[in-house]
């Protein structure tokens, strides 16, 4: 069920966003979350509802913390819906009920950090916790994709009190929208690229998208995990000893589906100024040398490749983008993507902040808001603060 299924007027909407933006002495550096919830907010307000808004921002384990407050958020989304943001001084409590509860239709509260209740992430240790924020609302509509893997208090075990009430916002239904095809009938040749640090964390999505995918990229620090299942030497490079056996299964039942860089950049050091060379990626890397990125030939055959594509999905840098030295595989496979033909959707994280970095997001059909969510759909083809909502039937 979607937040267009249900009427709203007149109704509370209880709204779990995603606001866990980066703040810097008090002050938003990228507010990019706090837009993407603006269609749901204008919507429920525009049919005549008021809205109470929940979110986490950063780990303060249960306990208050002063540098964790919502409270830029409240003024930051104020100035964006150009009407003002009220800000409760917690999440629950007789306070923040007589504030919810006093709400005109038209008007927006922002609840403090969620996070500041250890009933948030481990409903057990605070069973209270989720009945009292159930209280606030008479509709629950959850938008936060980004956190849809968690089984939370406000992202999974809330919409149980809200039978036939509980829908997704319009960006959690558009997140569904492109990622779902993925998983059923995407228009072929589909490819994907998985980069990033750790094979540990994305072997299982790696399993199920070979069973999907016409060919599937594998690049970042993961590469070396797989050179290293290859009985490549990997020198100083990051790789996981506890996952060979795993990328050996995976490479002895689909090696025909993966392609691996065809060359690397080296460096002598984890430094942006290491000195640095290109090698052969079946060539040992000297010992204290590491991987750092993709190098030329790997650029341009995979550019190549990808030319030919459909549908392309992306999860993970390529190296070290945050160094400009080693950066370039990722932009040069962003650019290149960015003029493609195909569907292209990059599953959050990492690779949207490249993106972002370079100015193109408006060049792909979808930035997804959720990493971890967008992985743990792929694998599993459904997520607990998804799974919880009314179905239409």
């Amino acid at each position: 069920m979607s937040i267009e299924d249900l009427p709203l007027k007149n109704e509370r909407v209880l709204m779990r966003v995603d606001f866990n933006v980066p703040i810097k002495n008090g002050k938003i550096t990228d507010d990019s979350r706090i837009k993407a919830a603006l269609p749901t907010i204008q919507y429920a307000l525009h049919h005549g509802a008021s809205v109470i808004l929940m979110s986490h921002l950063g780990r303060p384990n249960g306990k208050r913390d002063p540098q964790f407050t919502l409270k830029p958020c409240a003024e930051r989304l104020s100035e964006r819906l150009g009407k003002p943001v009220l800000f409760a001084p917690d999440s629950v409590g007789p306070e923040v009920e007589k504030m919810a509860h006093g709400l005109r239709s038209g008007q927006v509260l922002l609840l403090e950090n969620l996070r500041f209740h250890p009933g948030e992430e481990e409903p057990e240790k605070e069973p209270e916790f989720v009945k009292k924020l159930a209280k606030l609302g008479t509709v629950y509509i959850n938008d936060a994709f980004g956190t849809a893997h968690r089984v939370h208090a406000s992202t999974a075990l809330i919409a149980t009190y809200f039978p036939h009430k509980a829908a997704a916002g319009l960006l959690m239904k558009k997140e569904i929208s492109f990622l779902s095809p993925l998983l059923h009938n995407p228009k072929r040749p589909f490819y994907a690229i998985i980069g990033g640090a750790k094979v540990s964390t994305k072997a299982g999505v790696i399993q199920n998208l070979l069973k999907k995918v016409d060919r599937l990229f594998i690049g970042g620090g993961m590469t070396y995990t797989f050179l290293k299942a290859k009985g490549i030497e990997i020198g100083d490079s990051l790789f996981e000893a506890t996952e060979v056996e795993t990328v050996k299964n995976i490479m002895r039942s689909s090696s025909s589906s993966i392609s691996l860089p065809l060359d690397l950049v080296i460096a002598d050091a984890f430094d942006n100024g290491a000195n640095r060379k290109t090698i052969p990626s079946n060539e040992p890397i000297p010992k204290g040398w590491r991987g750092m990125d993709i190098g030329s030939k790997t650029i341009q055959a995979w550019s190549a490749e990808l030319g030919k594509a459909n549908t392309v999905f992306w999860n993970g840098p390529l190296g070290v983008f945050e160094m400009a030295h080693f950066a370039t595989g990722t932009h040069a496979i962003a650019e290149a993507l960015s003029h493609s033909k195909a569907q292209v959707i990059i599953g959050g994280g990492d690779s949207v902040a490249a993106i972002e970095q370079m100015g193109i997001g408006d060049r792909f059909a979808h930035l997804s808001t959720g990493g971890g969510a967008a992985l743990e759909f792929l694998e599993f083809s459904k997520l607990p603060g998804i799974e919880s909502l009314t179905d239409i039937n």
